[in-house]
């Protein structure tokens, strides 16, 4: 049994509804947001104690404190608890739950996941929870830091952790203030590491190109890492670069990147475009906020039409492209049989855009699934062409036109292309769309009569 509650406040009445129900749950998830407090907590940790089926707990944005960590780690530390995996992503904690949390790392070897990102641990409290995690009896697998004021100071503490522990496969560090000597140094830390990392965040950073040739030196050592996420540091074309040259190694297995608002231009597009072509693992790569322009979406467009490329998602939202790249677009959806999800919105592509872009969404090769083209200028005009493409491409279930002066005219013909049985979108985004009683009544209706479909407005 599951239970999966959001945003809801608790009476007592309520909660004692919920603790009935909790007795039996394997999981315990989405509690966020709903008011608990530290009382809360002495409650939950007889039902760790008690329910040995017990194995996810997630209790995100609620204000529970180092009282309320120090009840839950009573039970978490009974030998019948089985949890496995525990959220406490912006409960209020501070440095005091990292001591209560190192015990249960040192005592509990079932806890595999840990995320306590938004909490005001320190440097000091996290080599606390670093101590911890050098406990033999410690297996976590997952461990999630991010927006936890910590300061490079912190690397030789985590250092010592990844060295001891090979079990660890996810490391998320974002948001804090390290900076590029940090990075170099926990980089050099993972490629001498027996670890088997997996996944590395390492967004708003402070990292710039200086330390790029170590992370690229990880990307080329650790065949384990699939998952890197640099995005929101100022590495620039430079940095790229360098990064490439570990991204290009035969060892680098990597399969998922995000590179979003990286000082980024077309001149890096020449290299991106060789690891896009080349990189058979490379299924995802994020490139948002990066001044691309039209030059460089052509040059990614190129790379996608290489039989070797395996990309499945491509992220390309407010690059500075226009109408005038969108021909090259097209040509790439008619050949790329692998490309799912592509989110171009906050793009001036215009109606002629779309236009340019119809025949390589309707031809037989483009299996698009998620299509975003929120504030790209579009009207009414161009929502004839988006309707066919609707009715016509059944592998289309998620479209965004949000921020687009539609108006009611242009509403209409989507809600056309929807009644059409042919249509199989799920779900349409519209945020910020404006339309009057009447077409909001046609909205609601079509809701009603198709409960498949998620209108977001």
């Amino acid at each position: 049994m599951e239970l999966d509650i959001q945003c809801e406040e608790m009476s007592p009445s309520r909660w004692a509804e919920l603790l009935s129900t909790m007795k039996t749950c394997k999981t315990i998830r989405w509690l966020d947001d709903c008011n608990l407090s530290s009382s809360n907590c002495e409650d939950l940790s007889s039902i760790i104690n008690t329910n040995p089926s017990l194995t996810e707990l997630k209790l995100n944005n609620n204000e529970l404190g180092d009282a309320g960590v120090e009840y839950l780690c009573k039970g978490l530390l009974m030998p019948s608890c089985s949890l496995q995996k525990l959220w406490l992503q912006n409960c209020n904690l501070t440095s005091a739950s990292c001591e209560t949390l190192r015990s249960v790392l040192s005592a509990q070897p079932s806890l595999t996941e840990l995320h306590v990102g938004d909490n005001k641990l320190g440097t000091a409290g996290v080599k606390v929870l670093c101590q911890g995690m050098m406990n033999p009896n410690c297996k976590l697998q997952k461990l999630q830091l991010e927006y936890c004021e910590l300061t490079a100071d912190i690397v030789e503490a985590l250092n010592a952790a990844l060295q001891s522990k090979p079990t660890l496969k996810e490391l998320s560090l974002s948001n804090n203030t390290l900076g590029d000597t940090a990075v170099k140094q926990l980089c050099r830390g993972l490629v001498e590491a027996s670890c088997n990392l997996e996944l590395l965040h390492l967004e708003n950073c402070g990292i710039t190109s200086d330390s790029c040739r170590e992370i690229s030196a990880v990307l080329g050592n650790k065949s384990s890492l699939i998952d890197l996420s640099v995005g929101d540091n100022k590495i620039g074309d430079s940095g790229l670069a360098l990064l490439c040259q570990g991204l290009m190694h035969p060892n680098c297995k990597i399969q998922k990147l995000w590179l979003w608002d990286c000082d980024l231009t077309s001149a890096s597009c020449k290299d991106l475009s060789r690891l896009i072509s080349t990189k058979e693992t490379l299924t995802e790569i994020s490139l948002i906020d990066n001044n691309l322009r039209d030059l460089g979406m052509e040059m990614l467009c190129q790379a996608l039409k290489d039989p070797r490329s395996k990309l499945q998602e491509l992220w390309v939202r407010e690059c500075g492209l226009t109408t005038a790249c969108c021909k090259a677009i097209s040509s790439a959806l008619g050949v790329n049989k692998h490309l799912k999800v592509l989110h171009i919105g906050e793009n001036k592509l215009g109606d002629a855009g779309v236009e340019l872009m119809r025949e390589g969404l309707l031809h037989p090769n483009c299996n698009i699934q998620s299509l975003w083209l929120g504030n790209c200028n579009l009207t009414a005009a161009c929502c004839a062409t988006l309707a066919t493409v609707m009715a016509t491409k059944q592998c289309l279930t998620e479209l965004d036109l949000s921020y687009n002066s539609l108006e009611d005219e242009g509403v209409r013909k989507i809600c056309e292309a929807l009644r059409n049985p042919s249509c199989n979108v799920q779900q349409l985004i519209l945020y910020d769309i404006f339309w009057s009683s009447e077409v909001d009544d046609e909205l609601r209706a079509l809701e009603e009569s198709k409960p498949e479909v998620k209108i977001i407005s």
